[in-house]
This record gives structure tokens, C-alpha cells and sequence, in this order.
């Protein structure tokens, strides 16, 4: 055999050595596993150029040489990623986010437009498979007025539930037909004086609004929504009131003509239209800006493996509820099972002698050293579920009258563990819970996944649109710029925005 040969022999025996799971013959565990950066696997809608989120994102399958999928993490380094323009230099903000379950998140936000992207994914100094990725599109930063003028094609390339979502279906059924001026009348007349509203006329992609009200700061939640939705699609020409208070406002029956309002939370008390809450709103449009949780973030901070966790249930929060105190007394009566504590006094200042003291507040990462999470009512539903579900630990959840925007979707005993209002069975439910390991777990993995599929910044922009659209259809006449509204204006971007979709006369607007 010639030296050449020879070498490539030894050669490839090494690579072959050190890059296929070896198993030990005893117990049968693998002893060396690699990345395969060909059989690794890269997709989501991220890497499309009309998936158009403030932050992208795309997945990363560590697959070794045997062609096993990993299911714990292969290591932070295992992937290394750059985006960046096809041409030129960018203004990119990426990152890797280990899910520590052998699948990675890449996101990224950009900070101009850009005619294309080439998007590389490596292990080691080797592409994965079908790197690099090349749009060839053009492709638009958040602040950029580009609208889709087809809204079907909008719906398709967000990856928008074909079918009507059942919380919409379920609120607008009571609004065959909605009278404008009626509306705009009575919601004033009715709720006005002791509530805060927003009154909003969307025309031609412009969006109009008067609030109403003493404490109207939380339009600033509506509003940077509605003007990021503008800028990403044509809006349907319609007209509707925000409630910006907490609690849901419409006490009347069907029967009784009640008012469309649009709330971030519903109750089965009430015909609130329900949206996704400004929590979730906020942290869709802040991912990777002035958030540090959203519901990307959450899934690379999902605490320990499910064996190492704390065998209890956790609670953090403040006052706003009795429930919340009584769970405190039950967390003191049995701290094998509960570790809960105030970290704020507002409501029952006057019983802090009882419940507290207050304790610091801790991270929301922190939460999941924990095997169970107990999500319980604040003044409202707590905001918190939507992170809570996708992370690694079993949601105990409060029995509620109150509900968010998809609450209908959930499964008790398959996405969460349901307990009563009064507390009265929580701990048999946690007892229960940590006898039946493998069954908690499952429910944790089907919330997690739950989470993964319907609660994205995807599904949160698909969500508003839908209600809007299917709102405008049962409007009795056209939405008018009322007295006393004024223009909300498109945020200044401060970077060239070639939109090829609008006219030069468009986008001088």
C-alpha cells in the first residue's frame, strides 16, 4: 500500500472514529457523539423573505452520524450562524438559543432592509445541510412601510391558520352586524366616564384614534401594534374601541344589545371581543429589543433536566388576589409541596404583618429549577401562562372565570392540571403530581409544544388580523375619521426603505 493510500486509510478511520456514536458494550450508553453538519437539519419560516416578524426565526436539528436525532444538547457550540446582507455590510443583531432538548432557535432582527440575504449555518468549519441559504428577495426591518397589498398572501407567507380561530368565531357570534355610529355613541356614553378606552378608525392603511378616560397610557401597547401590523400588511378599513383597563367591561347579555369591545382578557361574565394581552403584545414586538422574556427567549431558559428539578410547585407574585394570600398560608402549612411568597403589597397592604414579608423577586428563568408551576388569578387571568407553558415544568392552573385569547384551546390534564377557585384541592393535585412522575412530564411536553405551535410572534400578528378582518366584514357602514381623532403616525426610519410593493406617490406618505 503507498504512503498515499496508506494515509487516506488512517485518515479516514479517525474521522469515521471520532465522528459515529460509539456505544459501550455494558451498559449500552454512547460514549463519543458528534454533530453530522450533513445531516443536521435547518428549516422555518425565518428563512423566507416575506416571513416578516420584528424577530426572525429559524430551527437547528442536531442529527450525529449514525443519523439519531439528538435529545439533549450537543453543546453551545455545536452550530455556529451568521446573517448578514448578500452585499455590503449589515446591521443584524443574531442569536443562538439552545432548547437543551438537541434542536436550536436562530433569530435575528434587523435594523435596515436589505435586497437579499445569505444566511450560513456551520459545525465546525463544515455547512449543515443546504447552507448557505440565500433570499434572494428583498427583505424589510420593522420599521419599514412596505404593506402587502394581498392580504391572502400575507396570511400564507405568516403562516396563518386557514380556518377561524374559535376564540374570534366564539366572540363575534353575538355581532351579526355592528352599528358604527351606534357604537361610537354609546361605548362613550356607557364607559367613558369611569373607564379608559381608545377609539380607533383604520382608512387606507392609516390608523386614527381618541382615547377616552383619565389613564390612557396602555395605548401605547395598541398603537405600536396596529402600526406594526400597517407597515406588514394592508389592514382591513375598520373602526372599534379598546378597552385599556384590565378588567373586561360588557355585562350584557346577547339578548340585550351589547357593545363590541375589543379587551385583552375576557370573562364568562362579560362579551368583551378578547385580543392577545398587551404581555404578549409587548414582548412579540420587543424580542430581542427591550424585553428579556418573550416566547422565544423562555424556551432556552427552561431550568434543568425534568430528573434534576425541584420536586415542589412554585409561585412568585404580587398581591392582587385573596387566592394569592391563601396560597401563601398553604405554602407556610406545607412547604414540602409549595415554595410561594408575596413580592409586593398593593391590595392588602394592611395584612403584610401576616404574609410577609415580601421577598425579592427573582428571574423568570429561576421559576423552572422547579418541577411545578401554579398559575394563579391576578386582578385578572395571570399573564404569565403563555411563558409558562413553554417552558419544562407542569402548569397547575387556577379555575377561572377569566381567560385569554387562547385559553379555549387548552386541555385540562393534557396541556395543564386544573385546581379549584378556593384552593380546596391543590394539594391532593400536587401530590398527585409528584406520584405520577411520567404523567407530569407528558403534560409539560404537551404544553410546550402547545406553546410552540399557537403562541409565536406569528400567531400573535395572525391573531389581530383575522379579528380585525372578520370584525370589518359585520360593520353596517364605512369607518370615518371621527371628531377629535387624530393621525397616529408611522414611527421615522431612520434607514433607506425601498418598498417594491408600493408606488413612489405611496411611499412618500
Amino acid at each position: 500500500m503507498s504512503r498515499i493510500s496508506r494515509t487516506f486509510v488512517v485518515t479516514l478511520l479517525c474521522c469515521v472514529l471520532a465522528c459515529c456514536a460509539v456505544k459501550d458494550v455494558v451498559t449500552g450508553y454512547d460514549r463519543e457523539r458528534v454533530v453530522c453538519p450533513l445531516k443536521s437539519r435547518v428549516w422555518g419560516p425565518g428563512l423566507e423573505a416575506n416571513f416578516n416578524v420584528p424577530a426572525r426565526f429559524f430551527f437547528i436539528q442536531a442529527v450525529d452520524f449514525e443519523n439519531n436525532s439528538f435529545t439533549y444538547s450537543p453543546g453551545p457550540n455545536a452550530f455556529q450562524v451568521s446573517v448578514r446582507p448578500t452585499s455590503g455590510r449589515g446591521r443584524v443583531w443574531t442569536q443562538v438559543l439552545d432548547r437543551n432538548d438537541g434542536s436550536f432557535i436562530v433569530r435575528f432582527r434587523l435594523y435596515e432592509s436589505y435586497p437579499g440575504m445569505r444566511i450560513e449555518v456551520k459545525s465546525g468549519d463544515r455547512h449543515v445541510q443546504g447552507s448557505p441559504f440565500l433570499i434572494s428577495d428583498p427583505v424589510y426591518d420593522e420599521k419599514c412601510y412596505c404593506p402587502e397589498q394581498i392580504q391572502s398572501q400575507w396570511q400564507a407567507d405568516m403562516r396563518c391558520r386557514s380556518e377561524m380561530h374559535p376564540q374570534i368565531e366564539e366572540d363575534l357570534s353575538i355581532f351579526p352586524a355592528i352599528d358604527l355610529d351606534r357604537l361610537a355613541t354609546e361605548t362613550v356614553n356607557r364607559f367613558a366616564r369611569h373607564h379608559s378606552l381608545c377609539h380607533y378608525s383604520i382608512i387606507n392603511n392609516r390608523i386614527y384614534r381618541k382615547t377616552h378616560g383619565e389613564h390612557v397610557g396602555f395605548k401605547m401597547f395598541s398603537d405600536a401594534f396596529l402600526l406594526s401590523m400597517a407597515r406588514k400588511v394592508q389592514l382591513p378599513d375598520v373602526e372599534f374601541f379598546i378597552n385599556l383597563g384590565d378588567w373586561p367591561l360588557e355585562k350584557r347579555g346577547a339578548d340585550h344589545s351589547p357593545l363590541p369591545i375589543l379587551s385583552w382578557c375576557g370573562s364568562d361574565e362579560s362579551r368583551d371581543i378578547v385580543l392577545p394581552t398587551y404581555d404578549i403584545t409587548e414582548s412579540t414586538l420587543e424580542t430581542l429589543g427591550r424585553v428579556t422574556l418573550d416566547m422565544l427567549s423562555v424556551q432556552a431558559n427552561t431550568g434543568p433536566k425534568w430528573v434534576n428539578k425541584t420536586n415542589k410547585a412554585f409561585w412568585r407574585g404580587r398581591d392582587s388576589r385573596r387566592e394569592r394570600l391563601n396560597l401563601v398560608k398553604l405554602s407556610r402549612e406545607q412547604p414540602e409541596l409549595i415554595d410561594a411568597a408575596l413580592t409586593n403589597f398593593f391590595f392588602f397592604r394592611n395584612e403584610e404583618a401576616e404574609y410577609g414579608p415580601k421577598v425579592k423577586h427573582i428571574s423568570f428563568f429561576d421559576f423552572f429549577k422547579y418541577k411545578f408551576q401554579i398559575n394563579i388569578d391576578g386582578t385578572v387571568a395571570a399573564y404569565r401562562l403563555p411563558y409558562l407553558l413553554s417552558g419544562d415544568s407542569t402548569v397547575l392552573k387556577h379555575d377561572s372565570v377569566f381567560y385569554e385569547h387562547f385559553y379555549k384551546q387548552l386541555e385540562p390534564w393534557v396541556h395543564y392540571i386544573p385546581f379549584k377557585k378556593d384552593l380546596s384541592d391543590l394539594v391532593d393535585k400536587i401530590k398527585w403530581a409528584q406520584t405520577h412522575d411520567e404523567e407530569a412530564k407528558t403534560i409539560a411536553q404537551n404544553a410546550q409544544q402547545f406553546a410552540r405551535e399557537h403562541l409565536m410572534s406569528n400567531n400573535i400578528f395572525c391573531y389581530y388580523f383575522q379579528l380585525l378582518q372578520e370584525y370589518a366584514k359585520r360593520q353596517t357602514g364605512p369607518p370615518v375619521v371621527r371628531e377629535g381623532m387624530e393621525l397616529v403616525e408611522q414611527p421615522q426610519d431612520g434607514t433607506p426603505c425601498q418598498c417594491s410593493r408600493l408606488s413612489p406617490a405611496h411611499e412618500e406618505l
